[in-house]
């Protein structure tokens, strides 16, 4: 689905279903150098269960046009555009990494919260920002191994025998190819890096919150979320998994959204 926000083509994946605005609204908020793909099994499941759904690409990220935005707090905003552009007045918002603060930050229309793989602050090591900048393939592969705790997938989506680091390296190159006058993945980290406006956003906040983290993730670390416990007194979902749950623990992650989705209703 292609949608116009500040003149610019918006795409949104809306899991094989005509998108409804009348119908309850799951949006859902990819993280760093990823793009709406990374939500397909949610995605769908939600699309033919009752739900409308808007998996968006961020600008300047996979099929939307335009360049980055400069911060998650644009994001925010950006993000209540394009529920604007869909006629869409409240929607329950899944974010992921990155996205998981785009979502907090854009929360006041939220019926309910679900932060995924997250951590608050969201401090990316300088190790890792120096590489990104002056080495970025080298950077996709560190955030990969990071960011799994397996090499292939289960017996599930997307099915045995798929090769869960080299299919995530493959997305981050070509959506770091996606703007060749900038590097992409440098600044969707230093986005992750800077965000401070966590303790704002949760004053706006009047819905119910849900963190789903990976027992094993590397990258946003379970350790990490007690500022964020703190603030949004969330329900706590721990799966065993890496960062990029949705592809690791896909049938778990399936069933903890459920379980947050019913609880916005």
């Amino acid at each position: 689905m292609k949608l116009v926000v500040d003149d610019q083509e918006a795409y949104a994946y809306t899991g094989g279903k005509p998108f409804d605005p009348a119908l309850p609204c799951v949006v859902f908020i990819h993280g760093a150098l990823n793009d709406h793909s990374v939500w397909t099994l949610l995605a769908r499941w939600c699309a033919h269960h009752g739900y409308g759904v808007l998996a968006v690409d961020h600008p300047g990220h996979g099929r939307s046009a335009g360049l980055p935005l400069p911060s998650v707090e644009a994001l925010g905003q950006w993000l209540h555009r394009l529920l604007d552009a869909a006629g869409v007045a409240k929607a329950a918002l899944v974010g992921h990494s990155l996205g998981s603060l785009i979502a907090l930050e854009a929360a006041e229309r939220a019926t309910a919260l679900v932060m995924v793989g997250t951590a608050y602050p969201m401090k990316v090591s300088e190790t890792l920002l120096t590489t990104a900048r002056e080495r970025p393939d080298a950077a996709i592969d560190m955030v990969t191994a990071f960011s799994h705790s397996l090499a292939s997938a289960k017996p599930s989506f997307p099915g045995p025998g798929a090769w869960l680091r080299g299919g995530s390296t493959a997305l981050k190159r070509r959506i770091q190819a996606r703007q060749p006058g900038l590097n992409l993945f440098e600044h969707d980290f230093k986005l992750c890096d800077a965000y401070a406006n966590a303790e704002a956003a949760a004053a706006r906040l009047a819905c119910p919150v849900t963190l789903i983290l990976g027992a094993l993730d590397q990258m946003t670390s379970p350790k990490q979320t007690a500022l964020l416990e703190g603030l949004l007194k969330p329900q706590v979902q721990r799966l065993h998994a890496g960062h990029e749950i949705m592809a690791e623990a896909p049938d778990a992650m399936l069933a903890a959204l459920r379980q947050a989705l019913a609880a916005g209703r």
